[in-house]
């Protein structure tokens, strides 16, 4: 059964997708390729069984400041082969930092690929979970970003400001 749930955002309203605990999709409301309800009631999540509510305040804490919370969440996002094995090389860049297309491409074994890797970067389903927006052109150039450059911009401020504040101890 896929349980969903919308989190209000600093960047706009998010709708979560979550199948037996795994988060499934995940994307702003205003800029989701197919059409997605928004919430009817004030607490649209209320009834959320206990491993969608663990995905959701994951995702909460996230914007909370806890940028690494979203390491914790577990995904299931549906695509190809390829895709996946380069949704789970971005999972595993670490918050704060940033990676070339060409990087990923190295790091699924297709160097040459880089291409195709910006292709599935693209598709990606679960993009909270799946840091996309820590990918960048090898040129250091932000690239594109499905939600708008602009959240890119601030999801990689967002975690340096917070990776900083929690190293000096400002938590």
């Amino acid at each position: 059964m896929t349980e969903h749930c919308w989190i209000e955002t600093p960047l706009g309203t998010m709708y979560l997708a979550i199948a037996d605990g795994a988060l499934r999709e995940a994307g702003f409301v205003e800029t989701w390729a197919r059409p997605v309800r928004e919430p009817e009631s004030e607490s649209p999540d209320s009834g959320l069984s206990t491993e969608a509510q663990r995905v959701r305040d994951g995702v909460a804490a996230y914007f909370e400041g806890d940028v690494e919370a979203i390491d914790e969440i577990d995904i299931d996002p549906q695509g190809t082969e390829f895709q996946v094995a380069v949704w789970q090389a971005i999972r595993e860049v670490p918050a704060g930092r940033t990676v070339s297309y060409q990087d990923i491409a190295r790091a699924v074994g297709k160097p040459a690929a880089y291409r195709a890797v910006g292709t599935a970067t693209g598709r990606n389903p679960v993009g909270i979970a799946v840091p996309c927006h820590r990918i960048v052109r090898s040129d250091g150039g932000l690239g594109g970003y499905g939600g708008g450059l602009h959240r890119k911009e601030w999801f990689l401020e967002h975690e340096r400001k917070h990776l900083q504040m929690s190293k000096n101890g400002h938590d």
